[in-house]
């Protein structure tokens, strides 16, 4: 057998009554009285009565009764400092998935509600969804956070519809996986209807006047009204007004509806539209180019909400 050592500071306390062992054998010197007030588990297993300290069954050290416990030190180092007073022990940041994984499983077995709520808080940071929503809804549906799951289902729709592997995809089942990909595929669909109805553009700006750019009208350095030399279709889909439809505008809402059908969140139309403000500026046309950026920006606000609003009536059927 091992020879066991103690945990750093504030778990190697002279004045501890009890020791937890983990499953790497470090011994953490602990309150029963912290423990007892964070966690109704430590509570009901202090008021238990210990065998004797001469007992065989009840391993002892230091004068103080050793309870081994299944978590290695990590996760139990960050369990118990969650149990302590602030001004013993700083709360972990949780920031590492791999590790949150395991202080929610122990937070749940030790039902410690504390630290469900923190890792709640990690797993709905943007910046770490942005870059792992697949991860963070697989550890939020495993940890059965319900608002958490769902905000991380919203996010992998920037993702593609076939995900590649990724860490933690072995704590969904298939069928968890299947209403996932099921949801993101009806989001794709949902957006991509608006490819038959422009009348939210029509709604927004209220008169063609209004959207002027749209159909290559600009007033001129004299103040009159003209209408750019920019290629136009013969055989619009995206026609808003009566007016004819430029080719760069038709070949826009064409490109970013298909990318939608694969990712349908705000990110794409962002992309699409950047890249065509660049495309129309590189034409020179001394209609559009000048106002490009402004108008089109301008229009991916309101495309954007437009998603957004569809995708937002797709209900993720999922089990909790």
């Amino acid at each position: 057998m091992s020879v066991s050592t103690y945990a750093a500071s504030p778990f190697d306390h002279a004045k501890a009554d009890v020791i937890l062992r983990s499953s790497d054998n470090i011994d953490f010197r602990v309150f029963k009285l912290f423990l007892s007030l964070a966690s109704p588990f430590f509570a009901t297993l202090f008021d238990i009565p210990q065998p004797t300290e001469q007992s065989e069954e009840q391993e002892s050290k230091d004068g103080l009764a050793v309870i081994s416990v299944s978590e290695d030190s990590s996760t139990l180092d960050a369990l118990l400092r969650f149990c302590y007073p602030c001004t013993l022990a700083e709360h972990p940041s949780l920031e590492n998935l791999k590790e949150i994984v395991d202080v929610l499983d122990a937070a749940k077995k030790y039902s410690l509600d504390t630290i469900e709520r923190k890792v709640g808080q990690a797993l709905s940071n943007p910046k770490i969804l942005e870059v792992e929503p697949l991860r963070c809804f697989a550890i939020a549906h495993r940890g059965q956070l319900r608002d958490e799951t769902l905000l991380a289902a919203r996010y992998t729709l920037g993702q593609p519809l076939i995900p590649s592997w990724f860490e933690e995809i072995e704590l969904l089942t298939a069928t968890d996986l299947l209403a996932l990909l099921t949801y993101h595929q009806k989001c794709g669909d949902a957006a991509y209807a608006l490819k038959t109805d422009t009348s939210w553009i029509k709604t927004h700006y209220g008169s063609s006047q209004a959207c002027s750019w749209l159909s290559g009208y600009y007033t001129s350095s004299q103040g009159s009204r003209k209408q750019c030399k920019c290629p136009k279709t013969d055989t619009p889909k995206y026609k808003v007004y009566a007016s004819d439809s430029l080719q760069w505008w038709e070949d826009f809402m064409e490109k970013t509806l298909l990318a939608l059908r694969g990712k349908p969140c705000g990110a794409t139309v962002m992309t699409s539209v950047e890249e065509t403000v660049q495309y129309v500026k590189g034409l020179g046309c001394s209609g559009c180019s000048p106002q490009i950026a402004e108008s089109m920006r301008s229009f991916s606000a309101l495309f954007v909400r437009e998603v957004e609003e569809k995708v937002s009536k797709v209900t993720l059927e999922l089990k909790f």
